[in-house]
């Protein structure tokens, strides 16, 4: 896969874990990936905040700093407009993806 292909499946990870959630922050963004994938999927710090950050840009997320249970200051995510159109779009070209993979290995 290309770096943009992988880039764009952690946006969607991120964008679909959002769209279940009011708000989260980047830690739990994690654990909620790797929870709802049985553990199959594991981000990386280093690779989740740049694209919050990316994604922010881009008007996808919102961010405002809050206090988390454990009473630490954190920044929590909620998904735009913009964000949900995304996703929309995110979720038809990875399922155009899969299609093409799969067409691939019945003839390969």
């Amino acid at each position: 896969m290309a770096r943009n292909d992988l880039q764009g499946t952690l946006d969607l990870l991120i964008l679909k874990t959002l769209s279940q959630r009011i708000k989260l922050h980047g830690y739990g963004i994690v654990q909620h990936i790797q929870r709802a994938s049985d553990e199959l999927l594991q981000v990386e710090e280093g690779s989740i905040y740049p694209a919050l950050h990316r994604m922010e840009q881009s008007n996808w997320i919102r961010s405002e700093w809050a206090t988390t249970e454990t009473n630490r200051k954190a920044k929590y995510y909620r998904l735009t407009v913009a964000g949900r159109r995304q996703l929309t779009e995110a979720e038809e070209g990875f399922e155009q993806l899969v299609k093409g993979v799969r067409a691939m290995l019945r003839y390969a």
